[in-house]
């Protein structure tokens, strides 16, 4: 009997730039999350299934086995912390930057040299915290899950941490990127016991994967 494998994938643009890396695995994916209720999706192999989750939660259903691998950012892999996680493949997809930004006309150089106290909003407390600790900068975090560049426009915060891809968001609101704290892209993330336990199943796919991405680089 063949082993079943678990997939963990989140909807939307990390969803869209694994599906082509997977048919290079021979998996192609028989419904679109957008279109159809369904978590679980099953694939043209019927050895293989995907299960649609927040992307902040991949890590967590990887970490305890509800999928044997899965695709994550990052950013959500620094907040998790990885625990119990191997994190064999950068797939090269899903690539921005964090960066720290803050409404134009705001000197954001002059409040870090003084040792200003620093409002900060985000919701990568972790990163943050650690980008800014790292300067010796002292900051107030909050914690926001929704639109983070509203914050500064109404004196929430004086400074966000957030992901930019083209940086049309901030730009729409005023706000500018004042610094470049790391590049993000998505990470293959397997559950260590499935690679033992499911090693002759998994290993061929995550090769294919390893080789396309770095393909695609």
């Amino acid at each position: 009997m063949t082993q079943q494998l678990t997939l963990a994938l989140s909807k939307g643009r990390i969803f869209e730039e694994t599906l082509p890396l997977l048919a290079q695995a021979g998996v192609v994916v028989s419904e679109d999350p957008e279109t159809s209720r369904k978590l679980i999706l099953p694939t043209n192999d019927p050895g293989v299934r995907v299960i649609i989750v927040r992307a902040t939660d991949v890590p967590t259903y990887v970490q305890y086995g509800a999928a044997d691998f899965g695709v994550a950012g990052k950013d959500v892999l620094l907040e998790h912390g990885g625990e119990g996680l191997y994190q064999p493949i950068d797939l090269n997809i899903g690539k921005c930057r964090m960066s720290v930004a803050v409404s134009q006309g705001f000197d954001y150089a002059s409040a870090v040299r003084q040792g200003a106290r620093l409002r900060v909003a985000t919701k990568f407390v972790r990163v943050a915290r650690e980008h800014f600790a790292a300067k010796g900068v002292h900051v107030d975090l909050i914690k926001l899950y929704g639109s983070m560049e509203l914050a500064p426009l109404v004196g929430l915060s004086d400074a966000i941490v957030d992901l930019v891809s083209s940086g049309s968001t901030l730009r729409a609101n005023n706000l500018v990127e004042v610094e470049h704290i790391m590049d993000i892209s998505a990470r293959l993330v397997v559950n260590q016991a499935a690679l033992k336990l499911k090693r002759d199943r998994l290993l061929p796919i995550l090769q294919v994967l390893e080789r396309a991405a770095k393909l695609g680089r």
